[in-house]
């Protein structure tokens, strides 16, 4: 039995055929599967959450294409290391070898570390395949992109990662040895992976030298205490971040309290900043709830300040009565949709004089010309002692925009 290194990187898949998951890339006539028919490759960017596969297919396809693998991380690599690469790579090109250059971690780059690699990439120099857990759109400079083909790797599912667990308990060679697992156990340690393959494995070598140091079966009492708590997968400045908002926002627009307090509870977990909370809650105050309820737009204020006073862990309670209210609160976007309207009218018409009967008359010769002419503050409406005249401009009469 080989127990040289972590669980995770022993059961890494060597060929396509030990891959698991991410079906939808690797079904029949896809990219990915006629590249391996084939045994070409083509510049890519693996974009997926952890542990979905991406360092274990960039080796498949590398080996596949009988390419050299060479691999950085964009955490501990730089410039340097690239031109190293590239040197290393046109060598290759000589002996009529193909080079890839992994990079994980592709998000960590700057704009001008990524811009390094577009002239060899043009040329042929390397292949290039980036991983990153972020959304390229955000995070990978547009000629990096139009050079490459993205692909979207998904969190492996229930049965994929039964299969993984099945392997590393079964395996005789690279898996554990020496343990059970209770059915329990597994459908526990399955859901807290989250679909990540690395959580799972990990957990599962983890749980297997507790089990060892008892009677050998694996519990879920085992599985807690080597998953202790799963970090939330939530980056305050990529694509979960905002994800996440917009799955707030629409939470509160659906009048779904539940919903909205789940999505709250997920940015609060991930440490996103309780005054972007809070200010979004107030832009949609006014945007969604907005004449409605006017005690809206007072709620969510009063909520921004007394976050901007107490900070965590206290404002908490603060975020979560502001947005179960807003969820709550009736909705009308009738303010909304009457500011395009308002503003369309402005840009035909900006130049139009104001009516005179609108006016002030601030000195006679206003008053002469007309200024304020009809025009009485009473008790009552319009004010206006000529009723065919409005408040609008002629050339508007009769415009609605605003309607309730």
């Amino acid at each position: 039995m080989n127990t040289i290194g972590p669980l995770a990187d022993r059961m890494r898949p060597r060929t396509i055929e030990e891959f698991v998951g991410q079906f939808h890339l690797l079904k029949q006539g896809g990219v990915l599967s006629t590249m391996i028919s084939q045994k070409t490759i083509f510049s890519l960017i693996l974009w997926g959450p952890p542990g979905t596969g991406k360092t274990t297919l960039a080796k498949i396809l590398a080996a596949n294409a009988a390419a050299e693998f060479v691999q950085l991380s964009a955490v501990t690599s730089g410039v340097k290391d690239v031109r190293a690469v590239i040197t290393a790579a046109k060598q290759n090109q000589l002996l009529d070898k193909r080079t890839i250059l992994f990079v994980d971690e592709l998000h960590r780059f700057n704009k001008a570390q990524q811009d390094a690699f577009l002239p060899h990439v043009e040329s042929g120099t390397i292949t290039f395949i980036g991983a990153t857990t972020e959304n390229p759109s955000f995070e990978v400079i547009a000629p990096l992109l139009s050079r490459s083909r993205v692909l979207h790797l998904r969190p492996l599912s229930v049965e994929d990662l039964e299969i993984l667990l099945e392997r590393s308990l079964s395996d005789p060679d690279r898996g554990i040895a020496g343990v059970t697992m209770a059915s329990e156990a597994r459908l526990a340690l399955i859901r807290a992976s989250g679909g990540d393959a690395r959580t799972l494995l990990n957990a599962l070598e983890l749980s297997a030298t507790l089990a060892r140091g008892a009677d050998g079966l694996i519990t879920t009492e085992h599985i807690k205490e080597a998953l202790q708590s799963k970090t939330v997968l939530y980056d305050r400045a990529g694509e979960g971040h905002h994800n996440t908002i917009s799955a707030f926002i629409k939470s509160m627009r659906g009048s779904d309290a539940n919903a909205t307090l789940y999505y709250l509870c997920r940015m609060i977990e991930g440490g996103e900043d309780p005054l972007f909370i809070a200010r979004r809650m107030v832009v949609f105050a006014s945007e969604d709830v907005g004449l409605a309820d006017f005690r809206g737009l007072l709620v969510a204020v009063a909520a921004f300040q007394a976050c901007e006073r107490v900070g965590y862990p206290e404002c908490q309670l603060t975020l979560a009565h502001a947005a179960t209210y807003l969820a709550q609160a009736k909705k009308s976007r009738a303010v909304v949709n009457a500011i395009p309207k308002a503003m369309e009218a402005v840009a035909k018409t900006r130049d139009v004089p104001i009516p005179l009967h609108l006016r002030n008359a601030f000195t006679r010769l206003m008053k002469e010309e007309g200024y304020a002419q009809g025009y009485t503050w009473s008790g009552g409406l319009p004010h206006i002692e000529d009723e065919t005249k409005g408040f609008l401009p002629d050339e508007l009469t009769g415009e609605d925009f605003f309607t309730v």
